[in-house]
């Protein structure tokens, strides 16, 4: 009796890997996929442009965020293939993000940022891990020049900001210099 499978693809290659990198993406990422928000079963560029457009609708009670962690389809930029989280596209072998977190379902093609996930912080952040750590009071990454030298408040990062009052992790993500200097030094 002969074997019905079929042989296993060969894996994509390095140049095919790399097609189109850093020509896809919206204003926040250059990526080759986009998210399905399973929040609202809609398509976007990335969870910022959800945010945004979730954000301006016209009843209150329709407004939301996407969570990072639950998605779980993305669709490919190149190939239009929408597919299960996964860093390679199913269907045409591309890189859908040169930095690719499967805890954050996070794609980014721009790995200048030095992009690394933070365990603790349950977040992936820039700017690389070697020049950060992990206060476990705080409940966040500081520069390690801080490491001995900033004020600590236990969680500080889950609490709402003394300055906006949003929650501080949230708004650090979307503009880190919001409040200047404050931030350095109180770490909101």
């Amino acid at each position: 009796m002969e074997d019905s499978a079929s042989p296993a693809s060969p894996p994509p290659t390095k140049s095919r890997q790399d097609f189109g990198k850093l020509d896809y993406g919206c204003d926040h990422y250059r990526r080759r996929c986009k998210i399905r928000a399973p929040c609202c079963d809609q398509i976007f560029p990335c969870r910022h442009c959800h945010n945004e457009a979730a954000s301006s609708l016209s009843n209150p009670k329709d407004r939301h965020e996407l969570v990072r962690q639950d998605v779980k389809q993305v669709v490919c930029s190149v190939c239009n293939t929408e597919q299960q989280v996964a860093q390679l596209c199913s269907n045409c072998g591309v890189n859908m993000g040169e930095y690719y977190c499967d805890i954050c379902k996070f794609y980014d093609d721009d790995i200048s940022k030095q992009q690394f996930h933070c365990n603790e912080c349950g977040i992936c952040r820039v700017g690389g891990r070697d020049k950060f750590f992990h206060c476990q009071k705080c409940g966040s990454c500081y520069v390690v020049e801080l490491r001995d030298n900033h004020l600590c408040v236990e969680n500080s990062m889950k609490n709402h900001c003394p300055v906006c009052y949003e929650v501080s992790l949230s708004h650090l993500l979307q503009d880190s210099t919001r409040h200047g200097y404050y931030l350095e030094i109180v770490g909101c």
